[in-house]
């Protein structure tokens, strides 16, 4: 079988008809027709019986299925990343960045940098470790900004900042904070945890296993931005990145950096074979002075 036969099969398979598949490929009846035939001819088997004016499904079928679809997802997967580097040509700057850098810095970097440039166009969104190899392969973006680069992957990188790690938390819970905290500080108190949130969980978790401290854990949050929301409601106090810390900032709440401090960097992510260009390596150069800011 050759693409265009897995591609007929996979389309009549899910969509149950050659006339639903001809029109999710827009093709004619007797295209679709004459390839599941051929197909059927090279494998020497039945793919469909038609049963009542309806095409079933051999048990044949179901086991190819299995493995066509993995490799329809990846023609897919490739025909979107044709269609991201059509779009991404001329001065259009395509940045993911994890949510707690989106919330303020990424933004702010833009509006300064669209002052002097003012016709670039943007294509921005959120992106997660877990997810951040899979946008780059797939051309989805081209750079990441992100905190760890993955190891023993063929990615460059270029290094933007760092941040820390702060306490947020209610004013009126703690009237009388130092300008900053030691961690011990917290104990006996209520605390949300994000210790299972990616790379900054894991920091502040070896952190705490280092102090030998337990906290009074009374909600555990997989994202920073519901960790934030529950100290606005007064649910307790957390520890985040000084970015989303920040960006979370309203009327009644406070930060403070821990002591010791514990920071972390903050990278710019690429394709060995696709570096960013001139116009990309400026706005990262602005990227940078804003993460920098005191």
């Amino acid at each position: 079988m050759n693409l265009r036969h897995i591609e007929i099969f996979h389309a009549v398979y899910v969509n149950g008809s050659v006339s639903a598949a001809a029109r999710a490929l827009n093709v004619s009846q007797p295209s679709v027709s004459k390839m599941l035939r051929h197909a059927e001819s090279l494998l020497g088997f039945q793919l469909f019986q038609r049963t009542n004016g309806r095409l079933v499904a051999t048990e044949d079928a179901h086991t190819l299925f299995a493995e066509v679809s993995e490799i329809q997802e990846r023609v897919y997967a490739l025909r979107e990343a044709g269609r991201n580097l059509r779009r991404g040509s001329g001065g259009t700057l395509r940045i993911s960045a994890l949510p707690s850098l989106a919330l303020a810095a990424l933004p702010t970097a833009v509006s300064q940098f669209l002052r002097t440039h003012q016709d670039v166009k943007f294509d921005l969104q959120t992106v997660h470790h877990d997810d951040l190899l899979r946008k780059l392969y797939e051309r989805e973006t081209d750079v990441a900004i992100a905190y760890e680069v993955p190891p023993a992957t063929p990615l460059g990188n270029r290094w933007l900042g760092e941040g820390e790690l702060v306490v947020l938390y209610r004013e009126e819970d703690m009237p009388d904070a130092p300008p900053r905290l030691e961690l011990e500080a917290l104990r006996g108190r209520k605390f949300i945890s994000v210790v299972g949130s990616g790379p900054i969980g894991q920091i502040f978790s070896q952190e705490l296993a280092r102090l030998d401290l337990d906290l009074d854990e009374i909600v555990s949050a997989r994202t920073f931005y519901i960790a934030t929301a529950l100290v606005r409601q007064g649910v307790g106090m957390t520890v985040v990145d000084s970015f989303t810390a920040q960006a979370s900032l309203t009327p009644g709440l406070s930060i403070r950096p821990l002591k010791p401090q514990i920071t972390f960097d903050v990278h710019a992510m690429f394709l060995l074979n696709r570096p960013p260009t001139a116009l990309a390596t400026d706005f990262l150069k602005t990227l940078g002075q804003v993460i920098n800011v005191p």
